[in-house]
């Protein structure tokens, strides 16, 4: 069976789960089972529902919509909860690309079993090839990565005011 790689898309650019989500349409064009699991996102967000149509198995969601800073102790351990379950969720899941977007967010802001997460990347079966994503990757993820790709914003519309675009940013 052929060795699966793993991917590191992150930065502070825009383009991280783009490149994600076009490698998982680009996988199940192929005919490949794709799992994904977004963490610490709940909202709506316009290629998941396609994706699922097309055959990923998709994990997502939040308790709630704040972000992390603004959820209380009892919100962050309902989402650290949700956040764990989608994950064994994904990983009891075959799979011959497996996308963990927001997997560095989710470890900095503790949003997520550290352990569980290291688990799903570096012993996933053979064939299975990983995606993640992260603003700021921890140094494992670093050191473990076959392909990193580092997204540097130079400039973005957000800076001039203007807001998320359905089909664009979100």
């Amino acid at each position: 069976m052929e060795q699966g790689l793993l991917h590191l898309y992150w930065g502070d650019g825009k383009g991280k789960t783009t490149a994600a989500m076009g490698l998982a349409l680009r996988a199940l064009g192929a005919g490949k089972r794709v799992v994904i699991v977004q963490f610490l996102k709940g909202g709506n967000s316009g290629e998941i529902p396609l994706l699922a149509r097309l055959g990923a198995e998709v994990y997502r969601g939040k308790a709630g919509q704040k972000f992390v800073f603004q959820m209380t102790p009892e919100e962050k351990a309902a989402t650290r909860e949700l956040q764990d379950q989608n994950l064994a969720a994904a990983m009891a899941r075959p799979a011959d690309l497996l996308v963990l977007d927001e997997a560095g967010s989710a470890e900095e802001l503790e949003m997520v079993d550290v352990g569980q997460l290291k688990k799903a990347v570096l012993e996933r079966p053979a064939g299975c090839e990983c995606v993640l994503t992260a603003h700021t990757p921890p140094q494992w993820m670093l050191d473990a990565a076959d392909y990193s790709t580092e997204m540097k914003c130079h400039r973005h519309p957000y800076q001039k005011g203007i807001k998320a675009r359905k089909g664009i940013e979100y």
